[in-house]
Parts: C-alpha cells; sequence; structure tokens
C-alpha cells in the first residue's frame, strides 16, 4: 500500500459539488492500493500513520502525532499512486489492485484508523473528486509498506 500524506490546516472533498469529507486540522491521506496488498501491509500502514510525529511542538519541533494534537484524517483512493511511468508517455496501472478489491481494502483500512481513536472522513471511492486543501508546513510524505520477504 502506499499512502501520500500531507499536513493540512483544512481539506475537503467534493463530488459533483457535494462535500463528501471535510475536516480542519489533520492529515490528507491519498490512499492506493497494490494488486498483492494484504491486511498485514494495512496494519502496518495505519500504525505508521497514526504514529507519526509530523506536529509541531511549542519549539517547533515535529514531536506529536495525529492523536497528540486533536487532528483528523481525510482518506482519498487514488489507484494512480501505483502508476508506472517509466516506459512510453501513458503511465501503466497494472500493479494497482482491481476495483471490487480495492474498494474493501479502502474501507478496512478507514475502518482501522478510527478504531485507532481519530476521527476519519472519505471521499467516494471511483469518483471524479475534487480535493481542496491547505498544506501545513507544507509537511508532504509518501509511506510504503515494506517489502514481505518469501
Amino acid at each position: 500500500m502506499r499512502a501520500l500524506l500531507q499536513r493540512v490546516r483544512h481539506a475537503r472533498v467534493e463530488v459533483d459539488g457535494d462535500i463528501t469529507g471535510a475536516i480542519d486540522s489533520g492529515l490528507l491521506v491519498f490512499l492506493g492500493v497494490g494488486r498483492d496488498d494484504t491486511e498485514d501491509d494495512l496494519h502496518w500502514l495505519v500504525r505508521r500513520i497514526l504514529g507519526l510525529r509530523i506536529f509541531e511542538d511549542d519549539t517547533g519541533r515535529m514531536q506529536h502525532d495525529v492523536r497528540d494534537v486533536g487532528g483528523a484524517l481525510l482518506v482519498v483512493s487514488q489507484f494512480t499512486l501505483y502508476g508506472d511511468c517509466r516506459r512510453g508517455r501513458r503511465p501503466s496501472f497494472t500493479e494497482a489492485m482491481a476495483p471490487e478489491s480495492a474498494a474493501r481494502m479502502v474501507d478496512r483500512f478507514v475502518d482501522a484508523l478510527r478504531d485507532g481513536g481519530v476521527p476519519v472522513e472519505t471521499g467516494r471511492f471511483g469518483a471524479m473528486m475534487d480535493v481542496h486543501l491547505l498544506n501545513d508546513g507544507p509537511v508532504t510524505l509518501m509511506l510504503e509498506s515494506p517489502p514481505r520477504t518469501p
């Protein structure tokens, strides 16, 4: 699994002009699910996101995680995180999980984040979404679940 995290002051997602999810301070999480991802990948990524100390303390040092600061998460599914642009001029998405399975993984990911005690809002899987955000910092990080050993 891949997640592009952006620390935000606020963010929202709109589908056809309707707001499907909105947060104040917290993390915007663009989530991509790979074709071979498992529940282990999902839980590893949830632990990393909830535990990342990327919010500043009074001295300006990144010492707090999203729960420490009372932040929220906005999760937006984004299969294009698995776009392979190494050849040609059109990305290949063969490494992304099939949509039906990916939708279930995204739902379980959101449930696991909520079980971690953080408010979570979402976009709409498979929809064309307008994402509005005010990046805080800016702080943008890419996470990827570790490769499995045979």
